[in-house]
């Protein structure tokens, strides 16, 4: 197994949380991983994205130049990366705020309507949740509940009582793609 992945998006949308949690999960599944984030000096509103690369192997370089997959939040972001993503791969675009479709044929697409799932369930800022158990439900390159491991790490005990809410979320998200 090799993921090379983009996770890109608006700072503020939970973009670098994504791709962190996807290393540490990997990691905690005893599988080599790299998280190499990226973002402008605005911080929220500005663009940001990160490169996850999960492997069963030793990885050689952080770098993707391309990838399997590629997790969009916003619109610019797909324009910039779609075209890094190789013949085969997959690109999860969440649809609530991109009304574009990928313009490729060689690559499957995933809309994920990610900030209307949240809307329904009453917060806003699983959105990002949302999307990455929409990757986890169709690549399984790590379990939900081992990101969820990472996440309760991240979070501390003190915000333990978050973990129902991105368990579903998670589970919403891999929901979209069966």
């Amino acid at each position: 197994m090799l993921e090379k992945n983009i996770f890109a998006g608006f700072g503020g949308q939970g973009v670098l949380l994504m791709g962190q949690l996807l290393a540490a999960a990997a990691m905690k599944e005893g599988k080599h991983t790299t998280w190499v984030p990226s973002y402008g000096p605005e911080m929220r509103g500005g663009t940001a994205n990160c490169s996850v690369i999960v492997s069963d192997k030793e990885i050689d370089s952080p770098m993707v130049t391309q990838a399997t997959g590629l997790i969009v939040m916003n619109q610019p972001s797909l324009e910039k990366f779609e075209g890094i993503v190789v013949p085969g791969g997959t690109i999860f675009v969440n649809s609530s705020l991109i009304s574009l479709k990928v313009k490729r044929t060689d690559v499957t697409a995933h809309y994920v309507p990610c900030n209307d799932i949240a809307a329904e369930m009453g917060n806003n800022k699983v959105a990002n949740m949302i999307m990455l158990g929409a990757y986890l439900g169709h690549t399984k390159c790590v379990d939900i509940e081992t990101v969820l491991d990472a996440l309760l790490e991240k979070l501390g005990e003190r915000k333990a009582k978050l973990i129902p809410l991105n368990r579903e979320a998670l589970l919403r998200g891999a929901d979209c793609v069966k």
